[in-house]
């Protein structure tokens, strides 16, 4: 290949790689705000006539709506993507979430317009589900089919990473928003009025993001391949044992995450009375720490295969949750975030290799509608539950042991799921 084609080639590619690191870090803000929200202020606001510990179950009952609609989403716009272009869902996605987000930061308390204020918060939460459910499938498709048309097959798992790199970033800027509202506010004003402003400032992001999308190249594989006009059909009638797989994986993911990210908070502040800054900074600490852990698993994993980093990455979250239950029970504000830290790193080897071992299971003409499934699917499973779950354990038995044998009976799945599944690191995605 001569020079002057290799680097337009390339310069596409960073330009790809920048999009769906964007594009993706603004999406899973709007999704990790709501959650954070739904774990701190969301009980006080849209349901302050229940008891604490229901209105914190409402609350992550609607947390969990956006997961079950993600499927739909998925469905939708994966087969979108796999008939139109990977490049067009990916605006439309973004801009779907990022009003639905928008909206919510409109919405007024449950004081002011009664049960008009959780229904709301309820629809514009399937909005967010039905943007997001879309996002993953197709940033993960038009990063590793760029990377093939650029001549970096080899390097796939670490170009794809980078997308993946926008879920740490955008709970990041979720949960530093939220820190720094209730670090700087009263907790009156804070809820009151303090936490609508993170959810409102979403729109500046998503449009920078929308003007990053719109100046990406189509994926070269979807432009030459054929097209293929029922891929939700295809897909379900040939690649089932491929979607079946992509769930199994993807549960301990989801499950770990969320325990970690969003019960913790609730379980800190309500079970511990220990200050919400505690679990926010052990969040923060988290997610810095998969910066480095995901692309560093991502790139081992193109060295020696999918199967045994996401098999030792199960393996990881699976034994610590045995290790940071006890800490955090400590109630001590330091172990608490080491805790929280570690488990939220630990799954990070996980989802780095993750977006390229999906996506290399299906072929370019369902790639995007299978991608798209069975990720979201699985969100339902184990994302939409794992905090609701998990405050029902601990209510239940009153330890937070049953939490840890929840983690671990997801890793398990996922090491079976992964040692069941074909190596892929090799495959040409042509």
């Amino acid at each position: 290949m001569s020079t002057t084609t290799e680097r337009p080639e390339r310069s596409s590619l960073r330009r790809v790689v920048l999009s769906t690191f964007a594009g993706t870090s603004i999406e899973w803000y709007d999704f990790f705000l709501f959650g954070s929200a739904a774990a701190l202020v969301f009980p006080q606001v849209f349901f302050p006539e229940s008891e604490p510990g229901i209105g914190l179950l409402l609350s992550f009952m609607t947390y969990g709506v956006a997961f079950v609609v993600r499927p739909l989403g998925g469905i939708v716009f994966g087969a979108l993507g796999d008939v139109i272009g990977r490049k067009n869902v990916l605006i439309a996605t973004l801009l779907v979430m990022g009003i639905g987000t928008f909206l919510i930061g409109c919405v007024p308390g449950f004081d002011t317009i009664g049960f008009w204020a959780p229904a709301l918060l309820v629809l514009l939460r399937i909005v967010q589900g039905l943007g997001l459910g879309g996002e993953w499938g197709g940033a993960a498709t038009l990063s590793a089919e760029h990377a093939d048309g650029a001549g970096r097959a080899s390097g796939r798992g670490l170009i794809a990473s980078w997308m993946q790199l926008g879920v740490p970033a955008g709970n990041l800027l979720a949960v530093g928003a939220l820190f720094v509202m209730e670090s700087t506010l009263s907790e009156e004003a804070f809820i009151a009025w303090g936490w609508h402003v993170p959810f409102l400032a979403s729109a500046v992001l998503v449009l920078l993001s929308f003007w990053i999308r719109a100046t990406v190249a189509e994926s070269p594989l979807f432009d030459a391949g054929e097209r293929e006009k029922t891929p939700l059909r295809t897909m379900l009638r040939g690649h089932w044992r491929q979607v079946l797989l992509t769930i199994g994986l993807r549960i301990a993911s989801d499950v770990s995450y969320y325990v970690f990210a969003v019960f913790a908070l609730s379980y800190i502040t309500g079970n511990l009375d220990m200050p919400a800054s505690v679990g926010l900074t052990g969040v923060i600490v988290g997610c810095l720490a998969q910066f480095f852990v995901i692309p560093l698993s991502a790139h081992i994993s193109d060295r020696v295969g999918r199967r045994p980093v996401y098999t030792a990455g199960a393996i990881a979250v699976g034994v610590w949750a045995f290790i940071a239950w006890p800490l955090i029970d400590t109630a001590s504000p330091a172990l608490a975030v080491v805790a929280i830290a570690t488990g939220i790193a630990a799954q990070g080897i996980m989802y780095g290799p993750m977006a390229a071992f999906i996506t290399e299971m299906f072929p370019t003409k369902v790639r995007s509608t299978g991608s798209s499934f069975g990720y979201q699917v699985a969100g339902i499973a184990g994302g939409a539950l794992a905090p609701f779950l998990a405050t029902l354990l601990t209510q239940t038995f009153e330890t937070t042991f049953s939490v840890s044998v929840y983690v671990a009976i997801t890793a398990v799945i996922a090491v079976v799921a992964s040692l069941l599944a074909r190596e892929t690191t090799r495959k040409e995605l042509a």
